[in-house]
């Protein structure tokens, strides 16, 4: 290329606190050398996990979990339902709980308004990913009772003539929340339920949903913009919405090895960014290697 490409990472992309602090414990735990496990991955981002794995971090499933005895479990930022904890204490499995502080909030928002809608016949709903980590432990908060709604069609397995309490996972999308909130709002003055006894609770984490705007402007001062993240991070998915809704030329990578280089023109100015679960290194390992074209 004749003129060198111009590259910046977004300042504000990386690491959420909640997955920060969750990583951090895992390698002050693995520093004394005694074996740690991680119930699934402790962050959606397949690079990362591999660099702890390196160091000794063991992930399992909750099949694996069940068959371990007297050792130390890591709980990742998403949260667990109660039976996890029930079965550690029953296993004498040591706990290292890196629950992130705004989901245990939640957990705990979600129990009390269960425990109050139970009585008077009401329903819990969460939106969020059907079988999310995070989810899983929102729902285990009401006995398994909550319905997981993600898209339109899911709003048909609420009976709206009974109080509805509506919560979000931490990092869904907030336009998604609202858009959602109207549709029940709809539904209920269709079959003609009460408005009054629909509870929206916007649930969602600020350290994810201020990154909207941010990546909005980010998105507007760059020709291409290259979203790294994991494939399997619903905040990945959200927040590089966010890009290509305002840069057509944005393209989600895992990591280097999947840009092409027929995606810039000489002199473009390349912005790098990412979810909260992508860390820092990768994304300056991305920003070297389209330096080096």
């Amino acid at each position: 290329m004749s003129k060198a490409l111009q590259t910046s990472i977004d300042k504000n992309s990386g690491y959420c606190f909640g997955v920060e602090f969750a990583i951090q414990m895992a390698e002050d735990e693995m520093a004394t050398g005694e074996p740690l496990y991680c119930l699934g991955d402790i962050v959606h981002n397949a690079m990362e996990v591999e660099r702890l794995a390196k160091k000794g971090l063991k992930i399992i499933d909750r099949a694996q979990l069940e068959e371990l005895s007297d050792c130390k479990v890591l709980i990742r930022a998403h949260g667990e339902p109660p039976e996890t904890y029930a079965l550690a204490l029953k296993n004498n499995i040591e706990l290292v709980d890196a629950s992130c502080p705004v989901v245990l909030k939640l957990q705990n928002r979600v129990k009390n308004s269960f425990d109050d809608v139970e009585s008077k016949g009401g329903q819990i709903i969460i939106y969020g990913q059907q079988g999310h980590a995070e989810v899983i432990g929102l729902t285990g908060q009401t006995n398994g009772k909550a319905i997981v709604v993600t898209t339109e069609e899911d709003l048909d397995h609420i009976d709206f003539s009974k109080p509805v309490s509506f919560y979000s996972q931490t990092t869904k999308s907030t336009k998604g929340f609202y858009k959602m909130k109207s549709l029940i709002e709809e539904r209920i003055q269709a079959q003609k339920g009460s408005v009054e006894s629909f509870d929206a609770n916007d649930s969602i984490c600020r350290q994810v949903s201020n990154r909207e705007p941010q990546l909005q402007k980010f998105s507007h001062q760059n020709d291409v913009i290259i979203f790294v993240s994991g494939k399997k991070s619903s905040n990945g998915k959200a927040l590089y919405g966010v890009c290509k809704l305002e840069n057509d030329r944005s393209y989600f990578v895992e990591n280097e090895k999947e840009i092409e280089s027929d995606w810039f023109k000489a002199g473009d100015r390349v912005g790098i960014c990412g979810a909260t679960s992508t860390p820092m290194w990768l994304m300056k390992q991305v920003e070297e290697y389209i330096n080096s074209l």
